[in-house]
């Protein structure tokens, strides 16, 4: 196992070591580090050492230093853009339309059944909980209602709350009342 990275002369070392003074993502400062020490002729353990990096993460750096220039450098994740969505904006838009109406059993829309619709409409199977992603992605949340008592009478409730007589009650400022001060000031409340 060698100890020694040869490292192809894309950059000079001094331009190694600007780039590094310079770079503002800490992935990529890393990467131009292992390399510009690499260039220098250090070893493999003590680039791990200096760095913090295993030895094989560094070859794999140097690797891709040597196959694609300083573009190789860096964090790649940023270039990902990840899958791509199960449904299209039109799609999206039909399921926000759908949604607005009664799901088609009657009850509640659920992601299953989110998820059988999309089922449907892209003709892959696709998993229930993608479906409740659908269903926050276009914008509806789970609204449970506030609970009621079951002998709840709401004309009841209005007339009990209506002839409620007009309340007082005295509130202090603060703390004053510690210090022996007893001020306060008489409000209504309602």
């Amino acid at each position: 196992m060698p100890t020694y990275v040869s490292i192809a002369p894309h950059l000079s070392v001094d331009d190694l070591e600007y780039r590094y003074r310079k770079a503002s993502d800490p992935v990529e400062r890393s990467h131009i580090q292992i390399v510009w020490l690499l260039a220098q002729g250090k070893r493999v353990g003590e680039v791990s050492l200096v760095t913090g990096y295993c030895a094989n993460w560094i070859r794999q750096v140097a690797r891709r230093y040597n196959r694609e220039g300083a573009q190789g450098l860096g964090d790649q994740r940023h270039h990902n853009p990840g899958a791509t969505p199960f449904l299209s904006l039109d799609q999206q838009k039909r399921l926000r339309d759908k949604l607005e109406q009664a799901a088609p059993d009657g009850g509640l829309w659920t992601g299953q059944k989110v998820a059988l619709w999309m089922s449907e409409q892209t003709e892959r199977k696709i998993h229930p909980q993608r479906g409740w992603d659908y269903l926050k992605r276009v914008g509806f949340s789970l609204q449970i209602p506030r609970p009621r008592h079951h002998k709840a009478e709401k004309d009841r409730q209005e007339a009990f709350k209506r002839d409620l007589p007009e309340q007082t009650k005295q509130i202090r400022a603060g703390h004053i009342h510690r210090i022996g001060w007893n001020y306060g000031a008489w409000m209504s409340i309602g």
